[in-house]
Parts: C-alpha cells; structure tokens; sequence
C-alpha cells in the first residue's frame, strides 16, 4: 500500500494550507479551493490515520526504537479512527513489552484491547500477550482468564495458533507441578515422627 513519508506529508500540508491561504487572499477564493482541498484532504487523512502504518513497517524490521519515535509523529492519538486508535495502542504495548517496559506494555495492550481490533487474530494476539504479562507476574488466574477468552476465538494465523500450542503446554506443566508439590507436602505431612528411645 502506498504511503506518503510523514515528512513530504507535513511539508505538503504546509505548503498547499498556506499556498491556497495566500491565493484565496490574493486573486480569489475559487482559484484556491482546488489547493485548500488537497491541503484539507492531506490534514484530515493524517489526523485520523496517524503515523500507524509506517510505525508497523519500522517494527517488521524489528526497529522498535525508530517505530517508537515514529509513533510520536502521532500528535493527536485521541482523534484517530477508532481501529486506529486501536492499532496505535497494540503497537506502543508490542515497542513497550520488547523494550522490557512491561507495566506499560499491559496498560497499553489492555486499552487497545477495550477499543477493540476487527479479526480475531488481533485479539487472539492480545490476549496472549496479556496472559504473558500476568503469568511472569505470577498472577495466574487472570493469565487464564485471558487465555481462555483466546482459545475461543478463530484464529487462522499459523504463529499465533503456535503460541497458543505453547501457552496450553506451559499451564499443563504449570498444573502438573502444582500437583506434583501438593502431592509431596500431603506425603510429608503424613510421616510422624517415632518418640526418642530412652
């Protein structure tokens, strides 16, 4: 998909705002509407979209600080089109969570989580990585609250059915060592110790 760089779209925002500004007060407001317009659509366009999409290409290429900044290129978090907004908050909790900012990662991850993502995949990813977040903070019954609700979902994507795969056999063996540990401490407790021979 074709994208203007963020920079050639500030400096053409400019340039027909101020353009179409200075034609509608120097000759007349029809010759400028045609360059107001382009400059109008370019404004509109960059508020509700914001700098999403090349922030996701720099993280393809696992350029999480540079997807960072370029996320920051994003004045106006809160006027952007809802999925958007949605989209903005799952990629600062994936820059948060690989920068090893993991309480931010979740308040992000659980707001683009209120918002709202179109596929089930996109939540699917979500809610393993909240499930992450809460089992290394060892707070395991919301870790499978959210697995739970991921497990229902219709994930078609190969590397997400992969970590739920993973994320099934970490509670297994998690449940499976519980037992085992239960089962050591109701042994030991049984065993009483013979009064000393005098």
């Amino acid at each position: 998909m074709f994208t203007i760089p963020i920079y050639v779209r500030f400096a053409l925002m400019a340039l027909f705002l101020l353009g179409g500004t200075v034609l509608a007060l120097t000759e007349s407001f029809w010759y400028a509407l045609p360059v107001l317009l382009i400059g109008i659509a370019l404004t509109v366009g960059y508020i509700l979209l914001g700098t999403i999409q090349s922030a996701a290409q720099k993280m393809q290429v696992m350029d999480f600080v540079g997807a960072e900044k370029r996320l920051g290129l994003t004045f106006f978090p809160k006027l952007l089109y809802k999925p958007n907004r949605a989209y903005y908050h799952l990629i600062k909790g994936t820059i948060a969570m690989n920068l090893k900012r993991t309480d931010e990662a979740e308040q992000y991850f659980i707001e683009a989580d209120r918002l709202g993502l179109p596929s089930d995949n996109e939540r699917a990813m979500i809610g393993l990585q909240l499930a992450g977040i809460y089992a290394q903070k060892n707070q395991w019954p919301a870790a499978q609250k959210h697995f739970q609700e991921v497990k229902k979902m219709k994930v078609t994507e190969p590397q997400i059915k992969e970590q739920i795969a993973d994320f099934e056999k970490a509670f297994k063996q998690r449940g499976q060592m519980k037992h085992a540990r239960t089962g050591q401490q109701m042994r030991g407790g049984g065993k009483r110790r013979r009064p000393r021979m005098r």
